[in-house]
C-alpha cells in the first residue's frame, strides 16, 4: 500500500512540474506582442512603441520625420 501511494506521489510531482513548464512563454520572459511598423522614410521595420509618428506615417527615427517633412522620398 506504502508503494502505491509513494508511487501517487511521484505521477502527482511530475504532473505539476510538466504543467508548470507548459504554461510559460517562451522567448525569455513575459513579454507582450507588439505590432511592427515600417518606416516611411527608410523602410525599416522596427516595434511601435520606439518609432515617431507623423502625419499617419511612422519614422524609425526623429531625424528620419524631419528628413522626409523637409524633402519628401522619391520612388
Amino acid at each position: 500500500m506504502s508503494r502505491l501511494l509513494f508511487l501517487a506521489a511521484i505521477v502527482a510531482v511530475i504532473y505539476w512540474v510538466l504543467k508548470s513548464y507548459r504554461g510559460r512563454p517562451t522567448g525569455g520572459g513575459d513579454r507582450g506582442v507588439e505590432d511592427m511598423v515600417r518606416c516611411a522614410r527608410c523602410g525599416v521595420h522596427f516595434p511601435k512603441s520606439e518609432g515617431v509618428q507623423a502625419d499617419g506615417k511612422y519614422y524609425c527615427s526623429e531625424a528620419h520625420r524631419r528628413a522626409s517633412a523637409a524633402a519628401p522620398r522619391q520612388d
